[in-house]
C-alpha cells in the first residue's frame, strides 16, 4: 500500500466520518513494510487534526496498532502517549518512537500510572528505572543527613574513613581528591575537563551521581565548575537542592539532564510528580546569568581559600611548603 491509498481514503470519506478515517489511515500505514518520510508526514497531517474528534475507543485502537509499528510517526505517538494510561499503555510499554527524554517528561507530567507502564519496557534505561522506583516507594529513599550518607560510602583506605568523619582541609583534602580523580579517570590526564558545555562534563556528573558515592560526585562537580572540592561539597550538602540547581543551570544543562542529576543526588526531594514539576519550573525560571553570578562567587571563594592555603602560617605552627607551581596546578585541577 502506497501513499496514494491515504489520499483515496481521504477522498472517499464524507463529513462526520472522522472516526472511520482515523482508524483506516493508521491501519493502512501499519501495513507498509518500510514507509517513507513523506508517508509518515502524511499520516501525521491527516490524523492529528482529527484527534480531538475521535472516540476513546478509536484512540485505544490506534495506540495498540502503532505500538507494534517499527516506523510509527513520532508526533502522533507522543500525542497518544499523553492520553490516560488506559489508552497510552501499549505505546508506553513497547513503542520505540518514544525516546528516554520523552519517557522522563511523561513521568513528570502524569506520575505513577504512566511510570508503571513505562517500567514494563524491555531494555529500559537504568536511570529511568531508578526514578520509577523512587516514585513507587519513596519511603526507601528518604534524604539522610549528609554526614550519614558520607559514612555509608565505600572507604577503601583507613585515611579515607577518617576523612569522612570530619571536614577535609589542606593537604589531606587534596590527597583525597587526587585519589578520587584517579579512580574516575580511565586513561591519561584529564586536565581539560573544566567545560561549561559539552557531553563529557554531563556524562561524568551523571555517572558519578548514580554511584551513590557523594565524594565522587562532588569531585566531578568541582571539575565541571572550576571550583575546589570543599566548595563543591558545600553545594551538595545543603538540605535542599537550591545550590545544586544553580550549579546545573550555570553549566547550561537541559531540564532533563539537570533533573536526572538532581534526583540521583537528592532522591528524597522527589516523592511525587508534583515535586518533579516544581523542580522543572524552578529550573526553567532560574535565569542563567543569576546562576553564573553564583558560580563567580564560588570561584572567588575557591581562590580565597587557595591564597590562604599557600600563605605562611602563624608563628608557632609548622609552615606548609607549597610552591607557586603546585598552587597553580591545584587551581587548574579545581
Amino acid at each position: 500500500m502506497s501513499s496514494s491509498d491515504f489520499r483515496q481514503i481521504a477522498i472517499r470519506t464524507e463529513a462526520g466520518k472522522a472516526e472511520r478515517l482515523f482508524r483506516a489511515a493508521v491501519s493502512a500505514f501499519c501495513s507498509l513494510t518500510r514507509p517513507s518520510r513523506r508517508e509518515i508526514a502524511q499520516l501525521e497531517d491527516l490524523t492529528l487534526p482529527l484527534f480531538d474528534e475521535v472516540s476513546v475507543e478509536s484512540r485505544r485502537y490506534v495506540a495498540a496498532a502503532l505500538s507494534e509499528c517499527e516506523y510509527a510517526p513520532a508526533a502522533l505517538v507522543r500525542r497518544l502517549a499523553e492520553e490516560p494510561v488506559e489508552i497510552a499503555a501499549p505505546l508506553l510499554t513497547r513503542s520505540n518512537a518514544l525516546s528516554d527524554i520523552d519517557l522522563i517528561a511523561l513521568i513528570g507530567r502524569h506520575g505513577l500510572p504512566h511510570a508503571r507502564a513505562i517500567a514494563r519496557r524491555k531494555d529500559l534505561n537504568p536511570t529511568i528505572a531508578d526514578l520509577i522506583r523512587v516514585l513507587e516507594r519513596p519511603t526507601l529513599v528518604k534524604t539522610r543527613p549528609p554526614e550519614t550518607v558520607t559514612k555509608l560510602t565505600p572507604k577503601p583506605e583507613p585515611v579515607a574513613k577518617a576523612d569522612t568523619d570530619r571536614p577535609l582541609s589542606g593537604e589531606a583534602a587534596e590527597n583525597a581528591r587526587r585519589r578520587l580523580r584517579s579512580m574516575m579517570r580511565p586513561t591519561g590526564n584529564a586536565a581539560d575537563v573544566n567545560t561549561f558545555l559539552g557531553q563529557p562534563a554531563y556524562v561524568k556528573l551523571r555517572e558519578t551521581a548514580l554511584t551513590g558515592n557523594a565524594a565522587f560526585f562532588q569531585t566531578a562537580l568541582a571539575d565541571a565548575l572550576g571550583i575546589d572540592f570543599a566548595t563543591a561539597r558545600s553545594v551538595t550538602r545543603q538540605s535542599s537542592y537550591a545550590a545544586l540547581l544553580a550549579a546545573l543551570r550555570a553549566l547550561d544543562l537541559s531540564e532533563d539532564m539537570a533533573f536526572l542529576i538532581a534526583v540521583a543526588v537528592y532522591p528524597g526531594e522527589f516523592p511525587h510528580p508534583q515535586a518533579i514539576r516544581l523542580f522543572l519550573d524552578r529550573y526553567r525560571l532560574l535565569h542563567r546569568e543569576a546562576a553564573l553570578d553564583k558560580l563567580r562567587a564560588w570561584k572567588a571563594e575557591t581562590l580565597s581559600r587557595a591564597i590562604r592555603d599557600i600563605a605562611p602560617d602563624a608563628p608557632g605552627t609548622e609552615r606548609r611548603d607549597v610552591s607557586n607551581s603546585e598552587a597553580t596546578s591545584s587551581l587548574k585541577a579545581s
